[in-house]
């Protein structure tokens, strides 16, 4: 079944950090997006009716941003309504908001929840306040922490944390300060990334004026080997190379992009996959509205992949989850012999303990997970 991403573009402040899709919040500007963003999806919907394969199925959305939760509780039920009037949407659908710790209250929570919300995600980063001025996040760890409290009080049962490890002068105690008190909170899910400083980026000019630097590569192994090993005691398995979660709690969105599935991103700046061909909408919020006010398309860039692309993408992707690639499945899907074609460039990372090989599976060792662009570079 399809996952429906929707792609929220507003925030209260720009990170030093950010290199996603969006811009300061203005209230006029969110109306008349919402507004357009439905208008999409309904255009979406009669698409795919007039083409004669009635409405489509999908059993995830997915509220991302920006900061989805600067949105009113009354217009995320109306983007969700509009989903549902567009798609034949799972009643057991999944539907996840981000969200920042700051923009959030306990009843704000609770009219969420009634909107049809069942999973949230806080982009909480880190539990230490100097890390966090040093990201420019508007919250303190004692902010994220009451938020969950008030997510949790508000009904929600799925919750998931993000944080972020090679902060600026981060040491590997420091990083496990925060994967400490994430555990004691108990979310059902948590994301751990890695901090890519972009060229742009200001955050880049900040470390360079106050002589911050990101700790040696020995180091980061350790934040990211010794961080799975607690998650692993507390009961949260990893299952992707940057998330892990309690049985039953995997993120059921974002597993589409991880197993060759198909998804529709609404929204400026949204990508979509569907039937061999991938798409990206403009990402102006201003073009988007206008086009989509003038009754135009706002796709740009489609194109059909090529089946060796689309072969090269499932194993690429594939390879990030702990369970790895099925080559005998996939090889069917694409009618490839796998092995043979790209069994001589992988038999390397077999031999430094990078990848495991058992019958037809394929997958990551943990420690070659801290290598796996090296080792998926095989299929680009």
């Amino acid at each position: 079944m399809l996952g429906l991403y929707l792609h929220v573009p507003f925030c209260s402040a720009i990170c030093n950090y950010c290199n996603f899709n969006r811009g300061l919040f203005d209230a006029s500007l969110k109306a008349r997006y919402v507004e357009a963003l439905i208008a999409e999806i309904a255009a979406a919907g009669q698409a795919g009716r007039a083409g004669g394969a009635g409405s489509a199925g999908a059993d995830t959305i997915f509220f991302g941003g920006g900061t989805p939760s600067l949105l009113e509780p009354s217009e995320i039920a109306l983007i969700i309504a509009a989903c549902e009037d567009a798609f034949d949407v799972a009643r057991d659908r999944e539907v996840t908001l981000e969200a920042n710790p700051e923009s959030v209250t306990e009843d704000r929570l609770a009219a969420y929840r009634a909107a049809g919300v069942n999973r949230l995600s806080f982009g909480v980063q880190s539990f230490r306040d100097d890390e966090l001025k040093r990201l420019s996040r508007l919250h303190s760890a004692d902010r994220a922490r009451a938020a969950y409290g008030e997510a949790r009080r508000a009904g929600f049962d799925n919750l998931s944390l993000d944080l972020m490890m090679w902060l600026p002068g981060q040491r590997v105690g420091q990083w496990l300060e925060s994967i400490d008190r994430a555990i004691a909170l108990a979310p059902e899910h948590l994301s751990l990334y890695m901090l890519e400083v972009y060229p742009n980026a200001p955050l880049k000019d900040e470390m360079a004026r106050a002589r911050w630097s990101q700790a040696p590569d020995a180091d980061v192994a350790a934040m990211y080997l010794t961080a799975m090993e607690r998650l692993d005691a507390a009961g949260l398995a990893q299952y992707e190379i940057s998330n892990v979660a309690r049985p039953g709690r995997r993120s059921r969105h974002n597993l589409k992009y991880w197993t060759d599935g198909e998804w529709l991103g609404f929204g400026c700046g949204a990508h979509s996959t569907r039937d061999g061909a991938r798409w990206k909408n403009v990402s102006a919020t201003e073009e988007y509205i206008a086009r989509i006010q003038a009754g135009e398309s706002v796709a740009s860039g489609m194109r059909r992949l090529p089946a060796a692309e689309r072969l090269g993408d499932a194993l690429f992707m594939g390879l990030r989850l702990s369970d790895g690639v099925d080559l005998s499945v996939i090889g069917e899907r694409y009618g490839v012999d796998v092995w043979q074609r790209y069994g001589a460039d992988l038999a390397r990372f077999i031999d430094a303990g990078c990848l495991l090989r058992a019958g037809a599976r394929l997958r990551l060792t943990r420690p070659g997970m801290l290598l796996a662009n090296d080792v998926m570079s095989v299929f680009v």
